[in-house]
């Protein structure tokens, strides 16, 4: 393992490892994957689906830029069937428009990374934000793609993520487990209909103000089998945390009960064990899967809060890179909230660490066959 790679944060995972290249305004956006079992069957189609849902200009609530995202395998496929070889995916920037971002140059964006990232390297892409921006992403939602077939591979394991909230508006509780067409039904993936109805609302009001707003995703894993997660620093719900919170534009991460489980007594809190199916199952769910950061093979909950957008179309306090105080108006084209474009993002962020668990389960307590 390269300690320079280490060093630099671009790569993520044990044995399932990824590492993510590009900026947003450069020439493309790449992946590669190292560590993917061979013989599994893919195809550019499988990967294409996921980037379809990330991508910009896909409704009239996110960013207008237009961009078809078209995913290219380089490397590691032969007649449809992976190698066990690194996998490279490349996807070219097709609408780029940095001279939307000059003023940006000489300006730091309040609640950016252009400070940030000038004081730490001595340099930055102003255009568009470079290396932090979302567009990243892209790399992590390609490989997130082949972790869902590895996992599907390992059984009926399903991964949905929805929007739960977005600025003041919250969905009721969700309780069965929503399908995918519920969820692609709205623009802003919110499987409750009258919620979903009044959060597009909301976006767009808050769009022709020249403002955003931020909210919550919710990501459930249903047959998930017991036994994920390594004490005690890669506990299944610390990795998941970090994976989450290396989302641009995350603030926030909770597992089962979460915040609300501290207004609890143990006694009310406790998941008391049960035979199940044959099994061993609890009878609530507060851990939300999880128990010593193991999964218990209850259905795995968590959430993820985001932050407003930071760049508004609206006059802001900031200062240059001369460090005298002046003003900066948002410009170029930016989702009025993340958090539609972001529902597979964070899909894609659990596959990975998912898949890394699940292998790392195999080679330690079982023999690993694909």
């Amino acid at each position: 393992m390269n300690p320079f790679t280490e060093i630099m944060g671009n790569s993520f995972g044990t044995l399932f490892r990824i590492s993510t290249w590009g900026e947003s305004h450069g020439g493309g956006i790449g992946v590669v994957i190292d560590g993917c079992p061979p013989r599994l069957p893919l195809s550019e189609d499988d990967i294409q689906f996921e980037l379809d849902r990330r991508r910009p200009g896909q409704s009239d609530i996110t960013t207008p830029r237009k961009e078809s995202d078209k995913a290219s395998i380089v490397s590691g496929i032969y007649e449809g069937l992976t190698l066990g070889t690194p996998i490279a995916i490349y996807v070219p920037n097709g609408d780029h428009r940095p001279e939307a971002y000059k003023e940006m140059k000489e300006k730091f964006r309040p609640s950016h990374a252009d400070f940030t990232y000038q004081k730490k390297f001595g340099i930055r892409n102003h255009e568009g934000g470079g290396r932090s921006s979302a567009r990243e992403t892209i790399g992590r939602v390609a490989a997130g793609a082949i972790a869902k077939k590895l996992l599907a591979s390992a059984g009926t394991i399903e991964i949905r993520s929805y929007i739960t909230r977005i600025h003041d508006i919250e969905a009721p509780n969700i309780e069965t487990f929503p399908s995918i067409d519920a969820v692609e039904a709205s623009p802003v993936r919110c499987p409750h209909p009258d919620s979903a109805e009044a959060m597009v609302k909301c976006i767009k009001e808050m769009r022709s103000n020249g403002d955003s707003v931020g909210g919550v995703i919710e990501c459930r894993v249903r047959n998930l089998p017991i036994g994920l997660g390594v004490p005690v620093f890669d506990r299944l719900e610390a990795d998941l945390a970090k994976a989450m919170l290396s989302i641009p534009a995350t603030k926030g991460f909770e597992v089962g009960s979460g915040f609300k489980g501290t207004y609890l007594k143990g006694s009310d809190h406790n998941d008391a064990y049960i035979e199940k199916n044959d099994s061993v199952g609890t009878e609530t769910n507060r851990s939300g899967g999880v128990q010593g950061g193991i999964s218990n093979g209850e259905e795995l909950i968590f959430r993820v809060a985001f932050k407003p957008t930071a760049t508004i179309l609206q006059n802001q306090s900031t200062v240059g890179t001369d460090g005298k105080s002046t003003e900066l108006m948002g410009r170029g084209r930016h989702d009025p909230c993340v958090l539609p474009r972001a529902v597979p993002i964070v899909e894609a962020m659990t596959a990975l660490v998912l898949v890394d668990h699940w292998m790392r389960h195999k080679a330690q307590c079982e023999s690993f066959k694909l």
